[in-house]
C-alpha cells in the first residue's frame, strides 16, 4: 500500500470521490500543512492553523497508479484558484499535494505543469513535502455517505462525485459503476 494526500478545497468533495476508485483501499478527512499540533475543524475553518483540508488516500499502486490518482485530484477542483473553491474561501481550502517520496514529488511536480496548458488562468497549487496528517473528526469521516441529501453534498459534492464517475468510469470500483 502506498498513501498521498491531496488538498482541494472541503474535504468531504475529495473523499466521496477517491473511495469510489479501484484501488483505494481508504480515504481519510483530514489537515495537513500548519502549525497547530492536532487542530481541530473549527480552528482550521477559521484559518488560524494554517493547515489545509485534505485526504490521505491509501491505494494499491498494482491496482491504480499516483498518476491517475493525480489525474481524478485535478478534474474535480479548480488548481487556479488561490485559496478558494467555489463558495469555500480560506487557505484551508488550499490546492495543494503532499508528496510522499521523491517519485510521487517527481509526477505531481509533473503534473502541476502540465496542467498549465490546460488552464487560462495561472494553475496554484502547491507542491510540499509530507507533513503531519491529523485526522479530521469522526463526524467528518464518511461524510457525503452519510448526508447526501444535505444541501452542501446535493449541491458541491453530488457533482463531483458525478463528473468523477463520467470521466473516469474505467477507474471506478465494480459497485460504483
Amino acid at each position: 500500500m502506498e498513501t498521498a494526500i491531496f488538498g482541494g478545497g472541503c474535504f468531504w468533495c475529495l473523499e466521496a470521490v477517491f473511495m469510489r476508485i479501484r484501488g483505494v483501499e481508504s480515504v481519510i478527512s483530514g489537515y495537513c500543512g500548519g502549525h497547530v499540533v492536532d487542530p481541530e475543524y473549527a480552528a482550521v475553518c477559521r484559518g488560524t492553523t494554517g493547515h489545509a483540508e485534505v485526504v490521505r488516500v491509501s491505494f494499491d499502486p498494482a491496482e491504480v497508479e499516483y498518476s491517475a490518482l493525480l489525474d481524478v485530484f485535478f478534474a474535480v477542483h479548480d488548481p487556479t484558484t488561490l485559496n478558494r473553491q467555489g463558495n469555500d474561501v480560506g487557505t484551508q481550502y488550499r490546492s495543494v499535494i503532499f508528496a510522499q517520496s521523491s517519485e510521487q514529488w517527481d509526477l505531481a511536480d509533473e503534473a502541476i505543469r502540465s496542467q498549465q496548458d490546460r488552464w487560462s488562468a495561472p494553475v496554484v497549487t502547491e507542491l510540499r513535502l509530507a507533513e503531519a496528517f491529523y485526522p479530521a473528526e469522526v463526524e467528518h469521516q464518511g461524510y457525503f455517505e452519510n448526508h447526501a441529501t444535505q444541501p452542501y453534498c446535493a449541491y458541491v459534492v453530488a457533482p463531483k462525485v458525478t463528473k468523477t464517475g463520467e470521466k473516469f468510469s474505467d477507474l471506478l470500483k465494480p459497485e460504483f459503476r
